[in-house]
């Protein structure tokens, strides 16, 4: 049991509510279309899942390996590798086992729509798949570790936004179009606001193992503006897709007050730092589920 909780505690399950978020989404999406699929949902749902998970094991590899880890100045809970709870060879396993349940299910998704699709659009499912799970794979590991390098920002923007509710919603309807795009882009910015805070709680840490973030370069002070304007600006993604394609009645709009909770974070991290922004990781990530829930209900009324 003690094993199982370490793996588990390994796998950060709070950071899984957005991954969830990401298929409800593009699920809503497509059910207002009436083009809904429920095998889609759960095949989408353990995808989205599983490539979390690999995301996670693998950066806790990645920044044991470069000593992120051991500097003494991480101010988050202690990673697995770090802690000696599971050993790099076994965390190796781990993402090994990973990385086939994310090929085993992208693949069974792509099959089980193959004869509603054509090939070309077949082709692309399979390389976006595997392009994201390279993605998870090299945030923080290898020699050429795009975490390390000031590009985490823009990753977790395109893979836990635009592609996985964009994917979601193909997968439903077969087509592509704009109109899952302005909510995409809105809870991609939402993903990309989770690594801020943990960037900025980790600044110091970052800076002195030499890791590149978007809030090292900015620093502190800027790095909460930075905050702000990501909250802004998905805050109107959602607004201007309920303007474009769902302008009446007034209740479509009421999704919005989701909003208040971003917006409360957004106060109540101006003046912490280190340790006191820990919580607000979570807090961010049911924010994101709370925001796509409230909007696929709103939409659907």
């Amino acid at each position: 049991m003690a094993r199982l909780k370490h793996w588990i505690s390994a796998f950060r399950l709070r950071t899984l509510f957005l991954a969830v978020a990401t298929v409800i989404l593009g699920s809503g999406l497509a059910w207002q279309d009436g083009r809904f699929s429920l095998t889609t949902l759960i095949l989408t749902f353990l995808l989205a899942v599983s490539i979390q998970i690999l995301a996670n094991l693998s950066n806790d590899l990645g920044d044991f390996q470069k000593g992120a880890d051991i500097t003494g100045r991480r101010q988050g809970p202690a990673r697995a590798v770090q802690s000696g709870r599971i050993t790099p060879r076994e965390m190796k396993r781990g993402i090994a086992v990973f990385v086939v349940i994310c090929l085993t299910t992208g693949l069974t998704l792509v099959f089980n729509i193959a004869g509603m699709i054509d090939w070309p659009s077949a082709l692309i499912l399979i390389l976006t798949g595997g392009v994201s799970i390279v993605a998870a794979l090299f945030y923080t590991m290898g020699k050429h570790a795009y975490g390390y390098r000031g590009w985490g920002d823009f990753f977790a923007f395109i893979f836990f936004g635009p592609v996985p509710v964009i994917g979601t919603w193909f997968l439903h309807t077969h087509t592509f179009g704009f109109k899952p795009v302005l909510p995409a882009i809105g809870l991609g910015l939402i993903s990309t606001m989770i690594l801020n805070i943990n960037n900025m709680r980790d600044i110091d840490n970052d800076r002195a193992s030499g890791k590149i973030t978007i809030a090292v370069k900015l620093g502190l002070r800027h790095a909460r503006v930075y905050h702000a304007l990501m909250t802004l600006t998905s805050f109107l993604c959602f607004a201007g897709f309920t303007i474009l394609y769902e302008p009446s009645p007034w209740y479509r709009y009421a999704y919005l007050l989701a909003y208040l909770l971003p917006f409360r974070i957004l106060t109540d991290i101006r003046y912490k730092s280190g340790q006191e922004l820990d919580p607000y990781l979570k807090r961010t990530s049911l924010a994101g589920l709370l925001v796509a829930l409230a909007f696929v209900l709103c939409i659907n009324l």
